[in-house]
Order: C-alpha cells, then structure tokens, then sequence
C-alpha cells in the first residue's frame, strides 16, 4: 500500500527537521553547544534537546505508548537535573542554564530515536487517525492532523533559533 499524501506531507515535514538538526551539531564542540549568547538565552543544546522532547512527549500519547526518552533509557544518559517529565516547556533562565552537555551525539542520537519513533506513526496514519481529537482541551478540540502539523512548525520554528545562535558563535567575544 503506498503511502497518502498527508502521510508524504508530514514525513517530508518531520524528515527536514531530522536532516537539519544534525548538520546544525556538526562541527560544533561541547562549549559552542552550550554557549548562551545571553545569560538565560537557550543554548544550542538545550534547544535541540528541547526539540526531541516536545516531539517525544506529543508522539507518545498519539501511538499510545511510552515516550522514547523514559522506555529507551535517555533519562539516565543524558542525566540532566531535570524530573524525567521535563521538556523545556515553562523552564526559565536558571533551568535552561543547568542544562549540561559531555557527548554531542547524545543529541542527534535522542532525536533520531524519537523521529523513528515519529516515522513509524506517520507511516500508519488513517484517514481516521488523523481526525481523531487528540486534546480536548482547547477550542476547537485538537485532532492528530492539527498536532503532527503543530509539532512540525515547532521543531521548524526551534530549528531556526538553534541555527541563527550557531551562526552568533563567530560574533562571540
């Protein structure tokens, strides 16, 4: 069976963001990757960090399974001084700059986990699945067609602050 055009669509949305996020590590060193261009600025890591979370978090309750981050063990490896819930929503300045970082490929390796895990859904989406309300409680109601592409335009929207803050590293003092 091939696959329907939503499906294209959003595997092509969700793929950008699985291409960009590691050519934005590439080149990088741990410092540049933590390097705020402000005190409470996100970093380039918390940010990309930040970007598996919020896909991992609203996947999950979509396929009804565990998030990748807690079920694979991501927790512990990247030991951050966050509750294992954490996803940078609501974070201020003091948690974003406690975000802690040894091995780049921590990261890309977060995020290429939780798109598997994402490309698997999209790959099994209905006609249905996708009308299917998902959060009721907003205004209209949210359906998992208004989630995927909500998600992908906050992955896109973080992809461009963690790009734009890579680009600062060679302004830096």
């Amino acid at each position: 069976m091939s696959a329907t055009w939503p499906q294209r669509l959003l595997a092509d949305g969700f793929g950008r963001i699985a291409e960009t996020l590691p050519a934005i590590v590439d080149g990088l060193s741990v410092d540049d990757l933590l390097w705020q261009p402000y005190d409470g600025a996100n970093s380039i890591a918390w940010t990309l960090w930040h970007i598996g979370r919020m896909e991992d978090a609203q996947i999950a309750p979509i396929v009804g399974g565990e998030e990748v981050w807690i079920r694979d063990g991501w927790v512990e490896r990247f030991g951050l001084p966050y509750e294992p819930g954490a996803m940078g929503y609501g974070q201020g300045a003091e948690e974003v700059g406690a975000f802690r970082l040894e091995d780049p490929k921590l990261l890309t390796d977060y995020y290429q986990a939780v798109h598997e895990a994402t490309s698997e859904l999209v790959d099994g989406l209905s006609e249905e699945d996708l009308g299917r309300v998902v959060d009721d409680q907003w205004d209209p109601p949210v359906t998992g067609a208004v989630r995927l592409v909500s998600i992908v335009d906050d992955a896109a929207q973080h992809i461009g602050q963690a790009a734009y803050v890579k680009g600062l590293l060679g302004l830096r003092g």
